[in-house]
């Protein structure tokens, strides 16, 4: 089976979903969706996913995932990349919603209006209200680090999940000298087999 991603190439959501396929060893097809210019709000691609945006994953038969996270939960079943012991499975959970409600909506967001957008003078106070959040986020994250190489007892979907916009966290404003676990962290994942950058 190929399967197909509907991504923004800078997006770390899309990207999460190529990292982990390249380490799953998966074929993957990927078809460029460009947010910025209104193409995932069109009818067809409103038809694979309602809620229009990317990443949306196909996986054949009709069949698709929105939603980075739970595509990562799909597709490292079964494989080391999502521990099988419930508790620990459970932890990846946490870390998915510290992610996505925390870290996310903070770190990423700076970046799109910085990089993506262009616009970071316009959205100047937005961009300090969210990177106070975002160090926050990131003292969580460094706390934890502290104490151990992964978010789980191993490299995981969780480390995945968390490094696909911690790492170009500098490109909306961020800057990670006062935080040498995660600086460590990086390295780490960087390390794994069958890595690949967010531009690759």
């Amino acid at each position: 089976m190929t399967y197909r991603l509907y991504q923004m190439a800078d997006s770390g959501n899309c990207y999460k979903v190529r990292l982990l396929m390249s380490q799953l060893q998966l074929p993957l097809e990927t078809v460029e969706i460009d947010i910025t210019k209104g193409e995932s709000r069109t009818e067809e691609f409103l038809r694979i996913n309602p809620n229009g945006k990317v990443p949306t994953f196909e996986l054949g038969s009709g069949q698709y995932l929105a939603e980075s996270n739970a595509i990562l939960w799909y597709m490292a079943r079964d494989s080391a990349y999502l521990p099988t012991d419930p508790f620990t499975q459970a932890l990846v959970m946490q870390w998915f919603g510290f992610e996505q409600y925390s870290h996310e909506p903070n770190i990423a967001t700076p970046r799109y209006w910085i990089k993506i957008l262009g616009a970071g003078e316009k959205y100047a106070s937005e961009i300090e209200t969210k990177q106070a959040a975002g160090y926050q986020a990131l003292k969580v994250m460094e706390q934890h680090l502290s104490q151990q190489d992964f978010f789980v007892e191993h490299y995981s979907i969780a480390d995945i999940a968390l490094f696909a916009y911690t790492h170009v966290c500098h490109e909306g404003g961020f800057a990670l000298d006062n935080y040498p676990h995660i600086r460590a962290w990086i390295t780490r994942v960087e390390a794994q087999p069958r890595y690949i950058a967010i531009n690759d």
